[in-house]
């Protein structure tokens, strides 16, 4: 049993109630637009990280972190990236990574908005955790905690705070 923070879209900023929120979490996975490679370091140093750059990361960003992650955790098949789409309109290459690569997880971040929807078609849970940071057009900063154990996830949980 894994316990997992996800965020996205911090742009430089992360709000010390989403660390709170991540506090008993064994992971914290960010799916992109980190801002600067610090937020890595800060995420880094409270729980071990997975992440992806967005289209606002720099090279420091881009060094240290991929455009994908593929990825099993427990008997769950994990893929995460920034600009992803939705259910029925996925970015193109990211449909044909899900048609090839058929995870039961994708998470992807960019749009600033908060979803969490289940895939028919393609058998997945999709999460976009919305924003974390202050930066954007959101009105509420977001994350999202869930439990995956085997092949399942549950135990979701939203943190919604007005920006």
């Amino acid at each position: 049993m894994i316990h997992i923070g996800i965020l996205s879209d911090t742009h430089g900023f992360v709000h010390p109630r989403v660390l709170d929120f991540f506090k008993d979490v064994d992971e914290i996975w960010h799916a992109g637009d980190m801002g600067d490679v610090g937020i890595a370091s800060r995420l880094k140093n409270i729980k071990p990280l997975r992440a992806v750059y967005g289209n606002i990361d720099g090279q420091d960003v881009r060094i240290e972190y991929p455009v994908v992650q593929l990825f099993h955790l427990e008997k769950v098949k994990v893929l995460m990236t920034h600009i992803g789409g939705y259910p029925g309109r996925y970015e193109p290459k990211i449909r044909l990574l899900i048609e090839q690569e058929k995870p039961k997880l994708f998470v992807c971040g960019h749009s600033h908005i908060l979803k969490v929807m289940y895939d028919k078609k393609h058998e997945l849970l999709h999460i976009n955790p919305g924003s974390a940071g202050k930066y954007g057009i959101h009105k509420s900063i977001t994350a999202i905690r869930l439990i995956i154990e085997g092949n399942n996830m549950r135990d979701l949980e939203v943190l919604d705070i007005p920006r």
